[in-house]
């Protein structure tokens, strides 16, 4: 029996929800923001009046205001949005048990046990869209296909409050003609390596042999092959286990663009502060770091590494996110923003924790960091600082542990 896969998305959902609260903001164009004092504040989502101003997710407000003018922009509530993105879940487990959540405000859900009780897929996928914004005044789109990446592919394509379908037969009028940025994965990195190859189409990277894309991108190519010939098979998760913590990551935008390795250490060293602090609460050591670079024309450049050994350590992370850094980056372009996550965990503490002082002191690592985490649950962030944060004034200003990020079940495994 062929696979029945949703991907919905939540139309705007964070300017929706606002837009549910502030009902004047219906009218006017409005932003949603990670800090709307500060510069480093980004458009995290806009509603559809800034979209036709031209605002982009992921754009600096001051950059945003100067296309729009009288851009209104409101400050993140995450626990609001994650108190309906809950509610949302909850209606889609009222048709299946396989929902899978991709961010806080996609899913995917497997239908192929329950869609026969409908007169056909799209009848259900109606039922279900209806549902949201009768009962919670949202809108999403939804994505049908016969396997995860077509399916997102799908609701990329649907229009606002719409359902779009992607089946078997309808490979090569709908998907081949897409641009490979479409792809699940791909990022502008892969695109400009593809294109010059000759690969600018979703079409093109199917009908370009395996051993091809080994050359140019080892096995991952035989994963771009699977995805874009529509082979991509991993399964829907049961929600009982979508939801589990797999990795514990921070970003931020920073206050100036970064010129410096000075400037980037005291970023990496707030960032892994905040990663740390919030694996020892939930009593996580992870084994792989990863980092993320964004330059100042929005490119962005992810890498990841090993640790020798579970950590929960804030210097061991920051000394592996300035290896990855200097390794692979080179200062081409100033740095917009930053990130850092700690994945891989395990429960089981390591036997020893290296000490990053004199051996003589007798306060371990983990000593000290629990006693950083006391005095700021105590007294505030700001109360303790690291001498390197203090070195720049524009810089240290930056808290991200009060807007945390937690990286939900990795799409691939």
């Amino acid at each position: 029996m062929e696979r029945i896969i949703l991907h919905s998305d939540l139309n705007c959902f964070y300017a929706a929800v606002e837009m549910l609260y502030n009902p004047e903001y219906r009218t006017v164009p409005i932003a949603v923001c990670g800090d709307i004092e500060e510069r480093h504040g980004i458009i995290l989502t806009k509603n559809a009046l800034a979209k036709e101003c031209n605002i982009k997710t992921g754009e600096a407000i001051w950059q945003a205001k100067q296309k729009c003018p009288n851009l209104i922009c409101v400050k993140a509530n995450f626990s609001l949005y994650l108190r309906y993105a809950m509610k949302v879940k909850k209606i889609y487990l009222d048709y299946t048990d396989y929902v899978e959540s991709f961010g806080i405000d996609e899913s995917w859900l497997d239908i192929s046990d329950c869609h026969h009780l409908y007169p056909s897929a799209i009848e259900l996928a109606n039922t279900i869209k209806n549902r949201i914004k009768f009962e919670l005044g949202l809108t999403v789109s939804i994505g049908i296909s016969y396997n995860k990446v077509y399916s997102k592919l799908a609701s990329d394509a649907a229009e606002v409050d719409s359902i779009y379908t992607i089946y078997k037969e309808e490979r090569e009028q709908k998907v081949f003609p897409l641009s490979i940025r479409d792809l699940l994965f791909i990022g502008h990195s892969n695109a400009k390596k593809l294109k010059m190859y000759g690969i600018y189409t979703i079409g093109d990277l199917a009908m370009t042999s395996v051993s091809t894309l080994e050359h140019i991108f080892g096995k991952v190519g035989l994963t771009l092959h699977a995805f874009a010939n529509g082979y991509e098979t991993s399964l829907v998760a049961h929600h009982t286990t979508s939801g589990s913590l797999k990795s514990i990551g921070n970003s931020t935008t920073c206050p100036k663009d970064l010129t410096t390795l000075e400037e980037v250490k005291i970023i990496f060293t707030i960032l892994s502060e905040s990663v740390c602090a919030r694996a020892r609460e939930q009593g996580f050591y992870g084994k792989t770091v990863t980092i993320s670079i964004r330059d100042h024309q929005l490119v962005t450049v992810t890498r990841q590494m090993q640790c020798e050994i579970p950590t929960d350590c804030t210097d061991i992370v920051v000394k592996h996110a300035l290896c990855l850094f200097e390794k692979h980056y080179s200062f081409s372009n100033p740095i917009r923003s930053l990130g850092v996550r700690l994945s891989n965990f395990t429960k089981t503490a390591p036997t020893k924790q290296i000490s990053f002082f004199d051996k003589k002191k007798d306060l371990t690592v983990k000593q000290l960091e629990l006693a950083f985490d006391e005095i700021r649950n105590r007294f505030g962030h700001f109360k303790i600082q690291r001498g390197c944060v203090l070195q720049d004034a524009d810089l240290n200003r930056l808290d991200p542990k009060s807007d945390h990020v937690i990286f939900p079940e990795s799409y691939f495994k």
